[in-house]
């Protein structure tokens, strides 16, 4: 495919989002129809469509409308390009620019176009990010790194940087997680390598990774992920040597991909339905990667950005609530509550830890951590909670 068919497709893509179909269904869709299109062509499209997600309202002003079409203008004009280069009509390209399309946009773009803010959140996210706020929607903007965890029970990170170089993936440590790779050329080729098939690493962001590296544990613990979904802070706990490993999702079926992962990992996991945590309880330190608005992670997931509303919002605070006051009743007296979003907003994090002292007595803050992309992963929040600790 030329690039400017690549470009026709991407257009076609969003305006079936636009229209209310989610991205990957969409992409899925067009390469279902689209055998012709090779391995390259699939990465370049959808490269076009989740870079046009994330700046959606930037581009929109650049393109002159909020279309599939006027995104893609919008989004050669972002890179510099001309696009009337590109919108020629000519074979499969799109057709050429109208007039309007043509005319460059001559006013300045208010603060939360600029920054693909949705404006609902602008004043939230201000009053949470203070002077990171304009630094962290400016990284916001571009593709997030892809991160590796190496499985140090199997081997160290030298040797796993250079087997993965053998396969020329190439890579470079980084200072948030001692087990942390960021993978730097062929990160598509990650999945289908030896040392992903047999399990020495794992995809995992460097910032998730710092905060399974600051919950409490040794070989003795006993401790409960208890939102576990996939399993991935499970495994880095259970990698880690941890003394047992019991992961629970309210949602049981999230989890049926932990025994294989487990399985290649070397490590030992147990699933916990909720009907099972009242006789395995109490646990040394039980963890809760809390349901959030996810916008720590917004350049993995742009379509999460645009989705969240303030209805949604005040759902999932409620939820975390629950969460924390229902883990707490898991936790031996002298043991930890960790609780962790991928949040940047306040109401999420400190706030909601906050809440939770006032209505739980008993517990105190033993330290929280909150990480940005500024940091080099996704954003994270991290409390610690303990029985008799003074609040900070």
């Amino acid at each position: 495919m030329t690039p400017a068919a690549r470009v026709a497709v991407a257009i076609e893509v969003l305006d079936a989002y636009l229209a209310g179909s989610p991205a990957e269904k969409a992409l899925t869709n067009w390469a279902r129809r689209s055998r012709f299109a090779g391995s390259g062509d699939r990465a370049a499209i959808r490269d076009h469509v989740f870079g046009a997600l994330r700046n959606r309202l930037s581009f929109a002003a650049l393109g002159g409308g909020e279309t599939g079409r006027g995104l893609m203008i919008g989004q050669l004009r972002a890179e510099g390009q001309d696009p009337t280069a590109v919108f020629t009509g000519e074979g499969h390209a799109p057709t050429a620019l109208t007039a309007e399309e043509q005319a460059l946009p001559d006013s300045e773009m208010p603060e939360a176009v600029a920054l693909d803010c949705p404006a609902w959140l602008l004043p939230r996210l201000k009053a949470s990010l203070n002077d990171d706020f304009a630094p962290v929607m400016r990284l916001m903007k571009d593709r997030a790194p892809v991160f590796l965890r190496v499985n140090t029970r199997k081997a160290s990170r030298d040797d796993v940087q250079s087997t993965l170089l053998a396969e020329g993936i190439e890579t470079r440590p980084h200072p948030l997680s001692d087990k942390a790779l960021e993978a730097t050329s062929n990160q598509r080729r990650i999945k289908n390598s030896a040392p992903f098939q047999n399990g020495l690493v794992a995809l995992q962001d460097a910032a998730s990774q710092f905060v399974a590296d600051h919950v409490p544990l040794d070989g003795r613990t006993r401790i409960l992920d208890y939102c576990a979904g996939g399993g991935g802070k499970a495994l880095a706990f259970a990698t880690r040597g941890a003394g047992e490993v019991i992961a629970h999702d309210i949602d049981f079926h999230r989890m049926s991909d932990i025994p294989d992962r487990a399985k290649r990992a070397g490590a030992r996991i147990a699933l916990a339905a909720t009907d099972d945590l009242t006789a395995k309880s109490p646990f040394d330190v039980v963890f809760c990667d809390a349901p959030c608005s996810g916008s720590g992670a917004w350049r993995r997931s742009p379509e999460a950005k645009w989705a969240l509303s303030e209805a949604r919002l005040a759902e999932l605070t409620t939820t975390q609530a629950s969460i924390l006051d229902q883990a707490a009743e898991h936790v031996v007296p002298d043991g930890t509550l960790a609780y962790a979003t991928c949040s940047l907003l306040h109401d999420e994090n400190r706030g909601q830890i906050d809440s939770f002292l006032e209505r739980a007595p008993g517990w105190g803050l033993q330290t929280d951590y909150r990480l940005t992309p500024l940091d080099g992963g996704d954003g994270f929040y991290l409390a610690l909670l303990t029985r008799g600790t003074a609040q900070q």
